[in-house]
């Protein structure tokens, strides 16, 4: 049977329904619950999650933080505009980041950057350029890069929002309420419906939470350009199972519960752990693309955001949830005026 194409992932959505700000009361996120083996699609929110999940049931949430990774600065020679996003640090100042500017950036080029009230502070010497359009650099003067990028960083919002252009809420608004362990350069959305209050109400009704960790990179949103999905490489981005994790989901699923995964980051952590047939504690990169005809191992249920055409996420979607009934429901979604991508609606495919 030949790989799908990536134009089966393709659909068009008004303009109108991307999301440009989160709702004020996360919780209260409309969830489309997508029943697989009925078929059957149903209107709800959020909040109402505790109430269609069952005693015993656990649910995944990947803890990761969102760094403050979009970089401003100038060409040091020329005072040309620069822009950048901080991918990852290295020992010896040495940076990994995109980069763009107007002109063609060389290497030795100096970089100075801008803190967020537009002043000089630290500057970058790009050194070279690796696949994936990534840059080498080497910070001067060498420091901490998480205490840089807190005075320097801005909130690595997806074009989609605003061009980019952060609002000072972004800084809690794109980021879970359960984030600890920095790492991520974009947020993992579908954790961002959580509340504080969600939370304890899920443990009210016997719902456990279990933590994973992921740190979301550069390519899990880089869309699939052309031809089978199959031909597509992941890069790799870092991952935790932890053992005391594995143990619980095991035992829940043991015992006839599901696993619940929030987010395609939780299942591609749970589904690297499973791929030899036993859930199994790791901690490394991992490069899983999921797609058809992949056999999920750890997954019950998913809850996600409704995603981009043509990237890995939705084919992720369609291949977990069935590709018929997930085209169907993202047709119902469009039709209800459902909100869109990382600051938008939920779906629950159970």
């Amino acid at each position: 049977m030949p790989a799908a194409h990536v134009d089966q992932y393709d659909y068009a959505l008004p303009r109108a329904l991307i999301a440009q700000e989160p709702l004020a009361q996360r919780a209260d996120a409309r969830m489309l619950v997508v029943d697989r083996r009925s078929g059957t699609l149903d209107h709800r929110h959020v909040r109402d999650l505790p109430q269609l999940l069952n005693r015993g049931d656990r649910v995944v949430l990947n803890d990761s933080r969102v760094l403050p990774a979009r970089l401003v600065g100038y060409r040091t020679r020329t005072g040309g505009k620069w822009q950048g996003l901080f991918l990852a640090a290295g020992p010896g100042g040495f940076w990994q980041l995109l980069a763009k500017a107007r002109g063609r950036i060389a290497a030795g080029d100096t970089v100075t950057l801008l803190d967020r009230m537009a002043r000089d502070d630290s500057q970058l010497v790009l050194i070279a350029k690796q696949e994936h359009g990534v840059w080498v650099a080497r910070l001067e003067p060498p420091e901490d890069a998480h205490q840089v990028l807190e005075r320097v960083g801005r909130v690595p919002l997806p074009h989609y929002i605003r061009r980019g252009e952060m609002f000072e809420a972004d800084r809690k608004n794109y980021q879970t309420v359960f984030a600890r362990r920095p790492g991520s350069i974009a947020a993992p959305t579908a954790g961002l419906h959580f509340t504080e209050e969600l939370l304890v109400d899920l443990q009210r009704h016997g719902i456990g939470t279990v933590w994973v960790t992921l740190h979301v990179g550069a390519g899990t949103f880089r869309p699939i350009r052309s031809g089978p999905i199959d031909r597509h490489s992941m890069q790799a981005e870092w991952a935790e199972l932890a053992p005391a994790a594995a143990d619980t989901l095991t035992a829940c699923r043991a015992a006839g519960r599901r696993t619940v995964a929030v987010g395609t980051t939780a299942v591609r952590v749970l589904e690297t752990g499973a791929l030899s047939g036993t859930l199994t504690p790791f901690a490394g990169p991992t490069d899983l693309f999921i797609h058809p005809p992949y056999q999920f191992r750890a997954c019950d249920a998913l809850l996600t955001n409704l995603h981009l055409p043509r990237t890995t996420l939705l084919v992720l979607v369609r291949t977990f949830g069935g590709d018929e009934l997930v085209r169907r429901a993202y047709a119902e979604a469009i039709r209800e005026r459902y909100r869109f991508f990382s600051y938008g609606d939920a779906m629950l495919v159970v």
